[in-house]
């Protein structure tokens, strides 16, 4: 357990290594010992066949929990797994207490399939506010980091996401079908028109740092989960890029949003990814 911490800040950057060893950890404990290796015991389902949890996903929340609780005392944990358990865990984000938002395992789907796009995510935010994320995909050994004011950056690199090349189709992940409403469904028909390019998406943090990178125009996303979109979100912003839900406001963790929203590589494509999404086609 740490001191005395008198302010977020100093929490970061005289601990911002120790939580990406906690990230690490955790993969390696309880995530990398299972990928490729799951019983058919260790695997369920929850809402559905589209939507599965594994003992990685349980054990590997589990230890984040207790270890980032150490790590900054008085701060609380929203984790996909304990939400699901018990929905009112959630309310946290929007308290005043400083809150991890953990997702064990992002693209639990491919993990089960033994394909290495998936990843663990975890974001430290503050009223509504977010400060700081960890984005690690422990199969591909690739570890993004963003703290707000000062960059986002891939094993070390700073990332810059620039902008799409002008006259080339813009590339957009979307949501999955299974995971949209009929009015979800309609907005999401605008990306189907000259000059882009949309694609079912992957896993969503991968999917983030891929527009960080710059190797992917945009997402568009039906969904606001803080745990898929929290680390993502803030990963982008900080490469430069911006997010927008389809009225043209920035995307809120806490919840509230005109759905879908986009995040993309600059402020340009953003505004034209949502006017799409809204049918405004100016």
């Amino acid at each position: 357990m740490i001191g005395y911490i008198e302010t977020i800040e100093e929490f970061l950057v005289q601990h911002s290594a120790d939580v990406e060893e906690a990230v690490r950890k955790a993969a390696a404990a309880e995530i990398m010992p299972r990928f490729r290796q799951l019983a058919a015991h260790e695997i369920d389902q929850k809402s559905g066949p589209h939507d599965l949890v594994t003992d990685a996903d349980r054990l590997a929340e589990q230890y984040l929990t207790e270890a980032l609780g150490k790590l900054l005392p008085g701060s609380v944990v929203v984790g996909e797994e304990a939400v699901h358990a018990n929905p009112v865990t959630y309310d946290a984000i929007r308290g005043d207490a400083p809150v991890w938002i953990i997702d064990p395992v992002d693209g639990t789907r491919q993990f089960v399939h033994g394909d290495d796009g998936f990843c663990t995510l975890v974001a430290l935010a503050q009223r509504g506010v977010l400060l700081a994320s960890w984005t690690y995909a422990p199969a591909r050994d690739q570890l993004a980091t963003a703290i707000r004011g000062q960059g986002a950056f891939l094993d070390g690199e700073r990332l810059h996401s620039g902008s799409p090349e002008p006259g080339r189709d813009l590339e957009i992940a979307t949501s999955h079908p299974d995971y949209t409403t009929d009015e979800q469904k309609r907005a999401l028909l605008g990306l189907w028109t000259d000059g882009v390019a949309p694609r079912a998406c992957g896993s969503a943090g991968l999917e983030y740092l891929a527009v960080a990178r710059g190797e992917l125009d945009a997402t568009a996303f039906s969904w606001e989960a803080a745990w898929d979109h929290a680390a993502g979100v803030l990963l982008v912003e900080e490469a430069g890029g911006a997010h927008l839900t389809r009225t043209g406001e920035p995307f809120r963790i806490t919840g509230g949003n005109a759905l879908p929203f986009t995040t993309a590589r600059d402020g340009g494509t953003a505004r034209r990814v949502a006017g799409l999404l809204s049918g405004v086609t100016a």
